[in-house]
């Protein structure tokens, strides 16, 4: 039994550029090659065929096999081209998969025009967001689901972790409120006398004064969007840090907290350098740099 045909795809380019230049001497010029090396590459890759190429030395007309085989090593060539440039892209972050997960404030207030620039750069780039409570976030980096966290989390043995910002917490209510008309003259027991919407932030918030507004709360919400068409609809007034409120439209109030240091930290969590992608990577950096231009903290 004849062995199986060692192929290089030198072979085949050295093939194809002798039958595309119709002699050894432009095939070489084009190859950056000297003819004697062209001609040896075509001799080795006939004695695996096993069979002329050519019908003549001068390399000017293919036989019918070496035009069938043309036809292969075209189409062999565009793919290792292809292939090559997929490769590229990946190593240089132009291509790739990103699983991100964060909180639903940070994924509609800090993530949207890092993603639109981010994306618009890079064609070959697929971004998987998904927005959920920090556990879930910290559950989705320990169990390999994400590639990026970003939420509140507390150090995770084995991860990397950096502070991309923190911000104080204010009450939001609807523009108009009657805590809008003097809030600097106001204080936690003043939350009172109004239906309190809990959200999974609250507890971020150690204030002894704040707890038995809490407790009072009848309703919770943890998505940050159905949070704030609750406070449209006034169907209460809740608590978020400053970045989880759009500053449009002007129809909320964002009420700096009077007498309260609590702020809500934000952390971006990665596995270590060795087990993420280049374009993980390079989302993180863009993450970073706009966090930054944007400015660190967002009091």
């Amino acid at each position: 039994m004849r062995p199986p045909m060692a192929i290089k795809i030198e072979m085949l380019r050295c093939f194809s550029a002798v039958a595309d230049h119709g002699s050894l001497t432009g095939a070489a010029e084009a190859l950056g090659r000297t003819p004697s090396a062209v001609s040896m590459m075509l001799r080795q890759f006939e004695d695996h065929v096993g069979a002329p190429l050519f019908e003549s030395a001068r390399k000017s007309r293919l036989t019918p096999l070496g035009a069938q085989i043309r036809a292969e090593a075209a189409r062999e060539l565009a793919h290792y081209a292809r292939t090559i440039e997929a490769i590229e892209a990946l190593a240089l972050a132009k291509a790739g998969n990103v699983r991100l997960s964060c909180t639903p404030s940070v994924a509609g207030s800090v993530m949207p025009p890092i993603l639109r620039d981010f994306i618009a750069a890079r064609p070959g780039m697929r971004i998987d967001m998904r927005d959920t409570d920090s556990g879930t976030v910290q559950r989705d980096l320990l169990e390999g689901r994400a590639d990026i966290g970003l939420a509140t989390l507390p150090p995770l043995p084995g991860f990397r972790r950096e502070l991309l910002f923190s911000d104080a917490f204010g009450v939001v209510c609807p523009a108009g409120h009657p805590l809008t008309e003097r809030w600097d003259e106001l204080g936690w027991a003043d939350l009172a006398g109004y239906e309190f919407i809990a959200n999974g932030l609250c507890t971020q918030i150690p204030d002894a004064d704040f707890q038995p507004i809490l407790a009072a709360s009848r309703l919770m919400l943890r998505n940050t969007a159905s949070l704030l068409s609750m406070v449209r609809a006034g169907a209460g007034v809740t608590i978020l840090p400053r970045r989880a409120v759009p500053p449009e439209p002007s129809d909320l109030a964002f009420l700096p907290l009077i007498g309260s240091d609590a702020r809500r930290e934000v952390w971006m969590v990665m596995p270590p350098e060795t087990d993420v992608t280049p374009a993980a990577e390079a989302l993180a950096a863009a993450i970073r740099a706009a966090v930054i231009e944007r400015g660190g903290d967002g009091a």
